[in-house]
């Protein structure tokens, strides 16, 4: 039976939440159900709005207003009524959305795309919203642990789907990569790379200092992504012509073709699409070992983890720089991973029978 189905992101930003709701939107249409996406952000839209509207997906603006706002429920009850499942994503749409669901009769479905620590007035505004969720859904293994330390919901509404890509679009490609390389100037170096929003928790700045002591034109580094921490970052590379910054980019499937190993430097993180997005492009993972990356990367199988640590971390990409075949091998083991687990179609059948399930009810 179609589906009504209404997603409900904080915005239109370029970040794993709304890529994550963009594939389940392309796959929930071309499966035959009714899709929107609703962003609580005010505007201009972010980039990501262009990509909803381009695969037929109506996109709606409801704005939050400064501080708590009394009048964002009303006013999405007044976008979402008559659908049949009202699906949040992260903390926001989660105090807003899965109450006005709740107000409408809908199904009221929340995903967790990572731990969202937040102050004890924000963590009880949460559990108190998730409390008129009907499931609970959190994006890995770890993820749905901190659900659970955190005392997020009911055991009963717990759920974990881990995020699904669209494999084809990182198949590797030589022709992509040859053209990529050449517009980045990267010539025939070994190249590390890195792809996230520009901010402490991303700490690209530890990635920066621990690839200095490999960098030089033949060892590389190119860091895509924007953010509120690009000041500190840029001036972490001290004018290093060996460390590309390319800003954001809309085009990353093409992008991380030009990587030799893709790396991660997070002091945080739930379950993030690049990862597997990387993998599926056949590159081997050097990441520190937080959130639900372990539950993704198999330790000196498809790639290497480490601790949050410089230290720690620039040992595992010389390893890697010294022993170039050692990296294609776990490269070739990551794409096989990725095919075999985290396909975007195995994602979306898997939101719609939890959908089916709640509607059943």
């Amino acid at each position: 039976m179609p589906l009504s189905i209404v997603h409900v992101l904080s915005s239109f930003g370029v970040g794993g939440q709304e890529r994550v709701a963009l594939d389940l939107s392309i796959g929930q249409r071309a499966r035959g159900h009714t899709v929107r996406v609703i962003s609580l952000a005010p505007p201009p839209d972010g980039a990501m709005a262009d990509e909803f509207r381009e695969h037929g997906i109506e996109t709606v603006r409801v704005a939050k207003r400064d501080g708590i706002d009394p009048t964002l429920v009303p006013r999405l009850v007044a976008v979402v009524r008559g659908v049949d499942i009202v699906h949040t994503h992260n903390p926001l749409p989660l105090v807003y959305g899965a109450p006005a669901a709740k107000l409408v009769r809908a199904g009221a479905i929340h995903t967790k795309h990572g731990k969202n620590p937040g102050t004890r007035a924000q963590r009880w505004l949460r559990r108190t919203a998730a409390r008129f969720c009907d499931a609970y859904v959190a994006v890995s293994a770890t993820t749905l642990a901190q659900a659970r330390q955190a005392h997020d919901v009911s055991e009963a509404k717990l759920r974990e789907i881990p995020n699904g890509i669209r494999l084809d679009r990182y198949a590797p490609d030589p022709a992509a990569r040859a053209q990529i390389r050449a517009e980045l100037g990267l010539g025939t170096a070994w190249v590390v790379g890195t792809v996230g929003r520009m901010d402490s928790n991303k700490n690209q700045a530890m990635l920066i200092r621990a690839m200095a002591p490999l960098l030089s034109a033949e060892r590389r580094l190119v860091i895509v992504g924007d953010g509120p921490g690009r000041a500190d970052v840029e001036a972490a590379a001290a004018g290093s012509p060996f460390v590309t910054f390319t800003g954001r980019r809309m085009d990353v499937p093409r992008v991380i073709h030009a990587f030799d190993v893709f790396a991660l430097s997070s002091i945080s993180e739930g379950l993030p699409l690049v990862v597997p997005e990387s993998m599926a492009a056949a590159l081997p993972i050097v990441s520190t070992a937080v959130g639900g990356i372990p539950d993704v990367v198999q330790d000196g199988l498809t790639g290497l983890l480490v601790p949050v640590d410089e230290r720690a971390l620039g040992d595992a990409l010389a390893s890697l720089a010294r022993d170039r075949a050692r990296g294609q091998r776990m490269g070739a083991a990551a794409r096989e991973l990725a095919l075999a687990r985290y396909s975007a179609d195995r994602m979306v059948e898997a939101y719609l029978a939890l959908y089916a399930s709640i509607c059943e009810r």
